[in-house]
């Protein structure tokens, strides 16, 4: 099919358009290319070297003899929305392209800000452009499980049947977002049901777990086909930024006690999971949610697991700079996407320990500085963004 992915020069962004050309989809891909810019702002680089999107687009030509369309703009610019949707004329639409990071979005008001606003008003622009361009185009977009927050009952896969004073109903299960960047992605889910029920709009809500890793099938064949790999405490996941620390000798960062628990997943499942909701689409009118993730592990776990196989690697508890609980309660599901084949790649020493050469081979790209965490939850203005340029 036509499909247009949104932010995709991003970590997760190029590897699927990459994928879904390989699998003989027509890709083109939209981004206003300020992640890079990020990089600028926060001073460190991706550990893993990544080529400007012209050279990676070339790159890949050369080496499938497959085209990869490209659009540079801004979801912010309606009338730039407008026009590439009318142009690429896309059966379906991939939306990667948001400000990421939760800690980013922690920084001061002003990062605050940019992230809700670049977030929350190109996803209505989108959908306005959807709706008017052609109401039939499959929005798949990315949220996060970071929606839900940690309640102390079992997570379910976006809705809840409730009983209340005899009477039921099936709900949006209740969101207690942790950070200004987890609460813009409720806002787009809300905005995305909203359309979904006003304009007959159909999508696919992807509520993804932590994602680790950084090679593919596709990104593997070239040095100029990779994607970006983040370790530093802004942008950096946990499992990545634990696997660098242990390479250059700096004791693992867990934030507290170490008991938070995430859902994860491999980022060739995320690439597996965008092509099943594609290939499976949501009728005219519906709004689904996908629970996207694998495994579920607690950060101290992560570490203990990492340790184990670096000699002489340290753990470090520090001062959690987050506003959350340490220990909680943590079960959600995630059968959708298995129930539509995903056969999942489960975390394992193999694939740690293509990470640790991976990051062995690049450490002199490492950071000390950018390892630490900076940005305080509890302050108006952490000390990064006292420092830090504005978004």
């Amino acid at each position: 099919m036509n499909v247009l992915v949104l932010g995709g020069d991003g970590y997760l962004g190029w590897p699927t358009a990459l994928r879904l050309s390989a699998r003989g989809h027509e890709v083109g891909i939209v981004d206003n290319l300020v992640r890079r810019q990020y990089d600028e702002e926060m001073g460190v680089d991706s550990l893993v070297p990544i080529r400007d999107l012209e050279t990676r687009v070339r790159a890949w030509r050369q080496l499938s003899g497959l085209r990869v369309r490209t659009y540079i703009g801004d979801l912010a610019d309606a009338d730039f929305v407008e026009r590439t949707l009318a142009d690429a004329a896309p059966a379906a639409v991939v939306h990667f392209a948001e400000q990421r990071s939760a800690p980013y979005s922690m920084i001061d008001r002003a990062h605050a800000v940019y992230t809700q606003v670049n977030n929350v008003v190109g996803t209505l622009n989108l959908l306005y452009a959807i709706a008017e361009v052609d109401p039939d185009i499959h929005l798949v977009k990315l949220g996060t499980m970071g929606e839900y927050g940690t309640p102390n009952i079992d997570i379910e896969e976006g809705f809840i049947e409730i009983t209340h004073r005899g009477r039921s109903d099936v709900l949006p299960f209740p969101k207690q977002p942790g950070s200004f960047y987890h609460l813009s992605k409720v806002h787009d889910s809300h905005n995305i049901a909203f359309s979904c029920r006003n304009w007959g709009l159909r999508s696919t809500d992807l509520n993804q777990g932590v994602v680790y890793g950084q090679e593919t099938e596709e990104t593997a064949l070239h040095s100029d086909l990779a994607t970006r790999y983040d370790y530093d405490a802004v942008f950096g996941t946990v499992l990545n930024r634990f696997i660098v620390q242990a390479v250059v000798g700096h004791p693992l960062t867990v934030y507290g006690k170490g008991g938070q628990t995430r859902g994860m997943l491999d980022i060739r499942d995320t690439l597996a999971c965008i092509e099943l909701a594609l290939l499976n689409p949501p009728a005219a009118g519906e709004y689904r949610v996908f629970n996207q993730f694998t495994e579920s592990f607690s950060v101290g776990d992560l570490a203990e697991r990492v340790a184990d196989l670096v000699p002489g690697a340290e753990i470090e508890h520090l001062d959690d700079p987050r506003v959350e609980q340490e220990s909680h309660y943590y079960r959600a599901a995630h059968t959708k996407l298995l129930d539509l084949g995903l056969a999942p790649h489960l975390l394992s020493d193999g694939l740690m320990a293509s990470l640790l050469a991976l990051v062995d081979r690049h450490r002199d790209r490492v950071d000390p500085s950018a390892i630490r965490p900076t940005v305080d939850w509890r302050r108006t203005h952490s000390h990064l963004g006292a420092t830090a340029g504005r978004p």
